[in-house]
């Protein structure tokens, strides 16, 4: 009897093995999980550091000239926001301010006995700009308007006459972007940047220039600027993008 139960036992394992195999084939794996594109889309702000190139040239009222190169440190900050659309491409706007302290000393040719100092103090932009993003790198190409700060002083043996200016221009620049996580990236940027030819009328007293006003003699400044820089920006508002299908 005991070897007729084993042996029924047996039989039924037997049929029932084909069924459990069948059932076994047939079921599917699980789905990959979903993989997310990097958006540049979103909002960003950060800071800068870097070096500033100028040179400038000023043409006293009397036919007098002076022409000299000056550069220094510029460091500032930086906020914008992107948009990625079509794929790759990216528009966006941002607005800059970077101090400095590039200039230059020179005997003046504009008065008797006295140095020509002239400093670069501060340059600011706004600036659409335009790129292609592979992923998390952007490439971006950049221009807008532009303002700088600066300080031109008289040295005479007895006391200084300084004024302060601000002038505007316009600027071009180009650049690169890596985004390291969906809230952190760094960039590296050039950009140039071009204030015309203008004339101030300046006056000065027995302590103090200033621009304007009756009896004021006219200086003709011609300025260029070179701006190297690589920053860190904080983003907000991006990162993940739309799901890229896997199969």
């Amino acid at each position: 009897m005991k070897k007729l139960t084993l042996a029924t036992l047996a039989l039924a394992a037997m049929a029932a093995a084909p069924a459990m195999a069948a059932d076994l084939a047939v079921r599917k794996a699980p789905p990959p999980p979903p993989v997310y594109v990097f958006s540049w889309t979103g909002c960003y702000f950060g800071g800068n550091i870097g070096g500033l190139w100028v040179n400038k040239e000023i043409t006293g009222p009397f036919g007098g000239s002076v022409s000299a190169d000056g550069s220094s440190w510029a460091a500032g900050v930086q906020a914008g926001c992107n948009y990625q659309f079509a794929g790759g491409w990216v528009i966006g706007v941002q607005a800059d301010y970077d101090w400095a302290n590039a200039g230059f000393d020179r005997n003046s040719v504009f008065f008797a006995n006295t140095t020509t100092s002239f400093k670069v103090k501060s340059v600011a932009s706004v600036t659409g700009r335009i790129g292609y993003a592979w992923d998390r790198f952007l490439g971006y190409v950049k221009g807008g308007v532009a303002w700088e700060r600066d300080e031109l002083s008289f040295i005479f043996p007895a006391f200084v006459a300084t004024f302060s200016d601000t002038r505007s221009g316009w600027t071009i620049g180009i650049g690169g972007e890596y985004a390291f996580s969906e809230w952190l990236s760094a960039f590296v940027e050039y950009d140039f940047y071009d204030f015309g030819n203008r004339g101030d009328n300046v006056v000065c007293g027995p302590a103090a220039c200033f621009v304007g006003g009756p009896n004021s003699f006219l200086f003709d400044v011609k300025e260029t600027k070179s701006v190297v820089k690589a920053g860190l920006n904080f983003r907000f508002g991006g990162g993940k993008g739309p799901v890229a299908a896997r199969y």
